[in-house]
């Protein structure tokens, strides 16, 4: 999958249920904007500008050549243009007043220190590479926890590099001369010839490349390539092999924003705080469950004391117990109670294998029935362990267990350094 689909998909969680009216997508390799209608029938989508209003639309987004921040009402957040989105993550990204700009990464990271952007979300490598350490780029979210890699040397594993496992090994080879410098191909011209000079590499000489770079040294156009890494195997199907000291940094999706949107353009920063909570919150509840069931007790105290027994169902900081009131001849009463608490999925199978344990009598449930509802809730489904099968373990109507999509604990300490590097 690629990191525009991932962030998609990610976002699909992370801005849904919001009240915002509207959402404004655009993209400048097209010749209008699209416009997404919120209310309760299915989002429609439709042209909404001329081509002539759109001509000058993109000749503010393409350059704001004196750095100050332009005059609009809206606040923008870019996010790579390439990629397969789904229809229905248009309706989860709602913030008011925001629109969101489809670009190519490295122009996120341009239209930011320009102003025509004021938020962005790329990957890290992206940032150093065409921000170049510019002040004016804040990240507010340095890991998002999806698109990891990282930019790495990389060389033949046969011919005069078949012993040479380090950089150091590299740079000494005596081959490399003013005259005959090492040449490695790349598309990080920036941080390629930064990283060199850091390490102390003279003779190196570096040529600009997009797309595949792994067959230039077989071709013998380099002699080494400077790209990023996720899982090795290209590297590994063209005989290549990185290097000791070769990584140049370990990059992954980040929120990035303009310091002066930031401090200058109104609304920015507490929308900048509303996306940074919502990331958080989601973060945080990636493979986590609730699992609500009904137990039999005398009181909310005794069931307390038979869960907590247990060390997989103590949840977050313990459980919620609440009693479930029904009618019996005529009196009202309490003969059940409702437990919730929070469960990792690693913890999921083990959590229900002590739910049952918490009653001497139970009633046995198949191995595939039990793996069946497990991965059911792996894809983001509700599951329910029936009367016939787990509600007997613990003497209730049932055991539900569903996702969670949101975790908000205390304020993120990220929005407490963003202030501070902001200065407020």
């Amino acid at each position: 999958m690629s990191t525009s689909s991932m962030s998609m998909s990610f976002l699909q969680f992370c801005f849904q249920q919001c009240p915002s009216p509207s959402l404004s997508l655009f993209s400048p390799s097209s010749s209008f904007n699209l416009s997404v209608s919120t209310t309760t029938k299915p989002a429609t989508v439709s042209c909404c500008v001329s081509q002539s209003q759109f001509q000058s639309q993109v000749s503010v987004v393409n350059g704001n050549v004196d750095g100050k921040v332009t005059e609009r009402a809206e606040i923008r957040l870019g996010l790579p243009s390439k990629g397969r989105m789904a229809s229905d993550t248009l309706d989860l990204l709602k913030l008011s007043n925001l629109e969101v700009w489809f670009q190519r990464p490295k122009d996120i990271v341009r239209k930011l220190l320009t102003g025509d952007l004021d938020l962005g979300i790329v990957g890290f490598d992206t940032v150093s590479e065409y921000g170049q350490g510019n002040e004016d780029l804040i990240i507010v979210h340095n890991a998002l926890e999806y698109g990891d890699c990282h930019l790495s040397l990389a060389i033949p594993k046969y011919g005069i590099f078949e012993n040479i496992n380090s950089l150091r090994e590299l740079g000494q080879m005596p081959q490399w001369t003013a005259e005959k410098p090492l040449r490695v191909a790349t598309g990080f011209s920036y941080l390629g010839p930064k990283f060199m000079k850091d390490n102390g590499l003279k003779h190196v000489v570096f040529s600009t490349a997009d797309g595949a770079l792994e067959a230039a040294p077989a071709m013998g156009i380099a002699d080494a390539i400077l790209d990023l890494v996720s899982s090795g195997t290209t590297l590994r199907e063209n005989n290549l092999k990185e290097i000791e000291g070769g990584i140049v940094l370990k990059s992954q999706a980040v929120l990035v924003a303009s310091r002066k949107s930031l401090m200058q353009r109104k609304g920015v920063l507490d929308t900048t705080h509303e996306i940074l909570e919502r990331l958080e919150a989601h973060l945080r509840a990636m493979g986590q469950f609730t699992v609500t069931a009904n137990m039999r007790g005398s009181s909310a105290e005794e069931v307390a004391e038979r869960i907590l027994s247990q060390t997989s169902l103590s949840g977050l900081q313990g459980p919620t117990i609440s009693p479930v009131f029904c009618k019996r001849d005529g009196k009202v009463t309490a003969d059940y109670y409702a437990i919730v608490i929070c469960v990792p999925k690693k913890a999921l199978y083990k959590s229900v294998q002590q739910l049952r344990a918490v009653r001497h009598a139970w009633k046995f449930i198949s191995v595939s029935e039990l793996l069946r509802k497990f991965y059911a809730c792996h894809f983001g489904l509700y599951c329910m362990f029936t009367e016939n099968a787990a509600s007997h373990l613990i003497g209730g109507s049932g055991v539900l267990i569903s996702p969670l999509t949101y975790i908000f604990d205390e304020e993120t300490p990220r929005w407490r350094e963003l202030l501070s590097k902001l200065g407020l």
